[in-house]
């Protein structure tokens, strides 16, 4: 067996194009490069691939990672394909011998964060407690179908239910503060739920187990989302909301929308774009750049058009470019965030902003032209030491050839 982060390791080094490339006579055409497939004996430039992505036949359908091509055209087991690509990239995966027999170690820690997801639900669904929470969905119309596909919740403000529930069906204590359900600041301190009085938003890891929690205020206070801490199951750097359930949509697509919220997934989902995700209430880190840069080729950041939401934007922008992705960026009517457009507009109005959206570079040069950036040799110098971050972040040649002389225009 290998472990997962030595297979992201092997994945994020690997150059698709080369390995494919000894294989398959690929030359490239725009941001992609194409040739005849190798699994259906085609004659014509059918067969696509990403570089940092995957490959797809637009005949044939045979789709993948780098590791399922090799494992398809050399007739490797996922084992061998690892080792074949880590060679290639220059990673060591070193012979794997198995630490331990039986389950994952991990295994009780996912049904511990699976049984209290169960819980949250049947909180938020069957007991009075959740009404003020039922009521929060009903008034921005999330129905209970949609929150069910996302396995939504609510963890009341009572002290002792979770615990007592927990513990009564053979959860101890000691189990429950490692996945950061409960939490204590000493060790004379009755351990106490993190969550109190929050919508529950479980989040899942790649493969599919509960690992942690976002939690929405319903009431006032501070902070307004709060997320589990980091244990050994649950890294929110390395996560992205809805990936999961998001994979078939992004290769089907081949686009991400990237937005800030779990609301904002939620509402969008449920009007038709399968393909959205979020960080988890961080900027966004490398891990996740990287993880959409093998997944798609193109992001659209949709952010909330206040100025925080613009400058975070910006900053993933600078963050996805470096990994040679076309970045878009979608601009929303003022006072206007994804999850009040889409429930006021509906999807086909922002599948309209979507086909609207800038190349992010354009919506800078957009935005310092409004600004009155370029009225005088000062401004325009000033002007350029905001475009150059994202020139610098680039690097598909191409694309920043683009880029310089957009900026000398």
């Amino acid at each position: 067996m290998i472990p997962d982060e030595v297979v992201e390791q092997v994945q994020a080094a690997a150059d698709i194009v080369a390995i494919i490339s000894e294989h398959v006579r690929l030359k490239k055409v725009g941001s992609v490069y194409r040739g005849p497939c190798p699994f259906h004996q085609g004659t014509n430039a059918n067969f696509s691939v990403v570089p940092r992505g995957g490959y797809y036949c637009f005949v044939c359908h045979e789709k993948g990672s780098v590791f399922t091509f090799v494992q398809k055209r050399l007739g490797l087991s996922f084992v061998e394909a690892v080792k074949y690509v880590g060679e290639k990239s220059g990673v060591e995966v070193r012979e794997v011998q198995r630490a331990r027999e039986g389950p994952d170690p991990r295994e009780p820690l996912w049904e511990t964060m699976a049984t209290a997801s169960g819980w949250f639900a049947k909180m938020l669904w069957e007991h009075d407690l959740g009404r003020a929470a039922r009521e929060c969905l009903a008034g921005r119309k999330i129905t209970r179908e949609v929150a069910d596909k996302f396995g939504m919740g609510f963890a009341p403000h009572e002290i002792g239910l979770l615990r007592g529930y927990l513990n009564g069906i053979g959860f101890n204590d000691d189990r429950l503060l490692e996945v950061g359900l409960l939490v204590k600041r000493d060790d004379l301190e009755e351990p106490r739920p993190r969550f109190r009085d929050r919508l529950m938003f479980p989040i899942l890891d790649a493969s599919g187990h509960t690992v942690g929690f976002g939690g929405r205020l319903l009431g006032p206070g501070e902070p307004k989302y709060l997320n589990s801490a980091e244990n050994a199951i649950y890294s929110k750097g390395r996560l992205l909301y809805n990936f999961h359930s998001a994979r078939h949509a992004i290769r089907r697509t081949e686009r991400i929308v990237l937005v800030e919220g779990y609301v904002d997934v939620v509402r969008l989902v449920s009007a038709g774009f399968e393909e959205t995700v979020a960080p988890l209430g961080t900027a966004l880190t490398d891990d996740q750049a990287d993880l959409i840069a093998r997944s798609a080729p193109t992001v659209f950041l949709l952010y909330d058009a206040d100025a925080p939401g613009q400058k975070a934007s910006f900053r993933a922008a600078d963050v996805l470019l470096a990994r040679g992705l076309t970045v878009r960026m979608v601009t929303l009517p003022d006072g206007e965030d994804p999850d009040t457009f889409v429930a006021s507009h509906g999807g086909a109005a922002l599948e309209q902003q979507l086909g609207q959206a800038l190349d992010v570079f354009d919506r800078k040069v957009q935005l310092l032209e409004r600004g009155g950036w370029f009225s005088d040799l000062q401004r325009k110098r000033r002007a350029l030491d905001r475009l150059l971050p994202t020139i610098r972040s680039t690097t598909d040649q191409i694309t920043r050839d683009l880029y310089l002389a957009r900026a000398a225009q």
